[in-house]
């Protein structure tokens, strides 16, 4: 059926009709002529009474079995209709492709109201005899059958009655090149989807840190420290994805993270005019996430489409507070320390659980798209951090600041395998608790980055995305590099 047409549909739909008419000409040939019908009922009223019923006990019988022969083809020809719409669907979804327009169906299956004949209701006992004429025989009743047969499959095709419930459109959103964490079209049924991927991501963040005292207005007596932070991460990432069926999958991802950080500092008024470079890094598993989503309505050409969704985050990655810090103020060979890991986290080291909408808007020739989402810290308690010569400092009960985050993009197909998306996703993180009162020196931070990206499809398995982003504010990363390779099974 792969490029079927509306045109391919149209010959099985004439050549039914002509099944029609064939079979109602045939009947109409097999009625007796008015000399044969008087022949048959020359005899007695009894035996003229009987002959009628037969015959329209035998009409009867072949109007019945044209009725299932109608029956049987229409079934046949909503079944083809279906799966032509299934085909246009599964060739019509490029990357960006708006939702295609579908061959009209059924969409029920056929039904027949009683056949009337040409002057007279059939029954199923004969009509009581007109008075006939002294010698004269009884006139049967007679039946226009072609015509009959054509009218009951004309009305049959153009005002079908609704039979139980129609069967659900397999309309999808359309699909775009991915540029944000949550996809926007939903694994197809039975399907499985397994996308490995890889995010290289670098930031650079200067700090001069004052420590001292004024005695008048623009005299510093301290220290002054000036550092840089550069931070690279890559992060590599297996995905799996399984329709459950025509609106909700679920999906499971196991992110390996390494990161590497190097902090070069220059302490001014010390006597020494040279950077002292201080570096990390860590590398290992990360936080493992579970999602579920669901796809809310049945949207179409300039209707939207919402899909819900349900993430949990795990904190299966090494967290801040497991690893060794050089400390500021209790380490024991060294009263001041640096106050940073001497091995970097992978993790967040918080449960979390984050809700979300993401909508889908085609307009042809372009798909807007975009997600409202809201990313909640469990509290821990009791929590400690590691410090030099195996001390622990303890902290408390520890929570995170939650995030909101909301993204808008825009995405176009190129043609039938290549598409592009930009978009401005923006996170805003709230201040981080300790014991009940926020962390001195906590402030909000907001993450914005823009975003541009693009999809070529190699076949119907497998196809490549690649996603660029640039910090817009000063505490998002600079750069931020992602390639994925969705494979269809």
């Amino acid at each position: 059926m792969k490029g079927t047409s509306l045109r391919d549909v149209a010959p099985l739909a004439l050549a039914v009709g002509f099944g029609v008419l064939q079979s109602g000409q045939a009947i109409a040939q097999e009625v007796p002529s008015p000399e044969g019908a008087q022949a048959a009922y020359a005899g007695s009223p009894d035996a003229r009474l009987d002959a009628l019923q037969q015959q329209i006990n035998a009409q009867t019988q072949r109007l019945e079995a044209m009725r299932e022969s109608l029956q049987a083809q229409e079934r046949e020809l909503f079944r083809m209709q279906n799966a032509l719409n299934d085909e246009i669907l599964a060739s019509a979804r490029a990357r960006g492709a708006p939702a295609p327009v579908l061959v009209p169906s059924l969409n029920q299956a056929p039904t027949f109201r009683e056949i009337q004949p040409v002057g007279e209701a059939i029954a199923t006992t004969p009509p009581p005899p007109r008075p006939a004429e002294a010698g004269a025989p009884a006139t049967p009743v007679q039946y226009d059958v072609a015509q009959v047969a054509q009218a009951a499959a004309q009305e049959s095709a153009q005002a079908p009655q609704p039979v139980g419930q129609a069967p659900e459109s397999d309309t999808r959103p359309p699909e775009v090149a991915q540029i944000f964490d949550q996809p926007g079209v939903l694994t197809p049924s039975g399907k499985f989807v397994l996308e490995p991927s890889l995010q290289y991501g670098y930031s650079g963040n200067d700090r001069v840190a004052l420590v001292g005292y004024t005695v008048i207005p623009a005299i510093l007596i301290g220290l002054i420290d000036v550092r840089q932070v550069k931070t690279t991460t890559a992060i590599a990432t297996l995905t799996g994805r399984y329709g459950i069926n025509r609106r909700m999958e679920v999906e499971a991802k196991v992110p390996y993270v390494y990161i590497h950080s190097d902090t070069v500092s220059r302490e001014i008024f010390t006597g020494s005019a040279q950077d002292n470079v201080f570096d990390a890094d860590g590398n290992g598993l990360g936080d493992v996430e579970f999602t579920a989503r669901y796809q809310i309505n049945q949207g179409g050409p300039d209707k939207p489409f919402y899909i819900g969704w349900l993430r949990y985050k795990s904190r299966t990655g090494r967290d801040l507070f497991e690893v060794t810090t050089d400390c500021v103020t209790r380490c024991v060979s060294n009263t001041t320390g640096t106050g940073l890991p001497l091995e970097l986290p992978t993790g967040s080291g918080f449960h979390a659980v984050q809700p979300g909408i993401t909508w889908l808007y085609p307009s042809d020739p372009v798909v807007f798209f975009g997600s409202f989402s809201y990313l909640y810290n469990f509290e821990r308690n009791d929590v400690s951090r590691k410090v030099l010569l195996g001390e622990d400092e303890f902290l408390g009960d520890v929570k995170a600041g939650d995030i909101l985050g909301f993204n808008l993009g825009m995405g176009l197909a190129l043609n039938e395998k290549a598409a592009i998306s930009i978009g401005y996703d923006q996170s805003i993180i709230g201040k981080t608790k300790q014991n009940g009162q926020e962390v001195a020196g906590a402030v909000r931070i907001t993450l914005g980055t823009l975003l541009l990206g693009g999809t070529y499809r190699f076949n119907d398995r497998a196809s490549l995305n690649v996603a660029l982003g640039v910090g817009v504010t000063r505490d998002t990363p600079d750069l931020t590099l992602t390639a994925r390779v969705p494979i269809n099974f």
